[in-house]
């Protein structure tokens, strides 16, 4: 039994997922980060831990297999029971155990737990589709100081010449305003007379218009039959997600990127980050879901995750 998959589903809706007489996976929200010598960004994510000492059975790892493989309660406790057993004996010979998607196992010199999680996967849904980039540092030139030194060297000296001279300049600038001011005038007194002409014909065609209709009749002698469509629509609130995006164009390429592959795909509107959420496909029964998950995740795409959301 692959109980790392049934564990790894089941941390993407859960903060804590116990593998019954073994220990607890713990799950906890981190904001987004900034690394100060690289500049590169980490979106926000759920931060994976281990506690050895929180053992007794919840119930939810034991019902998800129970209810993915159609078995009974009874029958999914001695499965994990059995998985704990051999892998409380591999970590007793000193190997490590290693969970895709969620990290290693190891036992240390005092006989406790070491965790190291990893970090390939996301557990956070709401961050789904973010990336880590780097952005590179903004470079900044100074020249404020090396301007002020110049002036103590070389001080600037202003002559009645040359301020006479500017008045000039003056003079030009008040000519540019008042034909500035007067094109603009002239420019309005022209548009809204066009606008008047155009207004004035609009009318004359609209009466033309009018009298024809009146004139005008119509007679059909043989309807045409109704067309009736039968239009196919999905319901369910049970839905398996294929991706988010932050550009609606991206969530449209994958759209037909999926219906080209024959999923039932369509988009769900945005989430409360504003992020466009394609899925695979949506079900009203929630054991067909997963059992659809499943094949997602092992023909197509591994991050497929199921969204239980009811739609407007």
């Amino acid at each position: 039994m692959q109980l790392e998959s049934y564990i790894s589903d089941l941390l993407y809706r859960y903060e804590c997922v116990t593998v019954p007489e073994f220990g607890a996976f713990l799950t906890q929200r981190v904001s987004a980060t900034i690394h100060e010598s690289t500049n590169a960004f980490y979106p926000p994510k759920k931060k994976l831990s281990f506690n050895e000492q929180i053992q007794a059975n919840d119930g939810i790892l034991t019902h998800y297999i129970a209810d993915v493989e159609k078995i009974p309660f009874e029958e999914a406790s001695k499965k994990i029971e059995k998985r704990v057993k051999s892998l409380k004996s591999y970590l007793t010979q000193g190997e490590t155990i290693s969970f895709e998607n969620i990290g290693d196992l190891t036992l240390n010199n005092e006989g406790k737990i070491i965790f190291e999680p990893s970090y390939h996967l996301n557990y956070l849904t709401d961050a789904f589709g973010l990336s880590q980039f780097v952005s590179p540092s903004v470079n900044r030139e100074v020249y404020k100081e090396a301007v002020q030194e110049i002036e103590k060297v070389v001080p600037i000296a202003v002559t009645p010449e040359k301020r006479k001279s500017r008045s000039y300049l003056k003079y030009a600038a008040v000519a540019v305003v008042a034909l500035t001011l007067g094109g603009f005038v002239a420019s309005n007194y022209y548009v809204n007379n066009i606008n008047t002409q155009n207004q004035i014909a609009q009318e004359e065609a609209n009466q033309q218009l009018e009298s024809k209709i009146q004139e005008a009749t119509f007679v059909i002698e043989n309807p045409l039959p109704a067309v009736t469509l039968n239009v196919k629509k999905q319901t369910g609130n049970y839905h398996i997600i294929a991706g988010a995006f932050r550009v609606e164009e991206n969530s449209d390429k994958k759209l037909e990127e999926l219906k080209a592959l024959g999923y039932d795909a369509r988009k769900i509107g945005q989430n409360k980050y504003g992020l466009h959420e394609v899925v695979y496909a949506s079900y009203e029964d929630r054991l067909e879901a997963l059992k659809a998950l499943r094949e997602v995740k092992r023909n197509h795409n591994p991050a497929a995750w199921l969204l239980v959301k009811e739609l407007d």
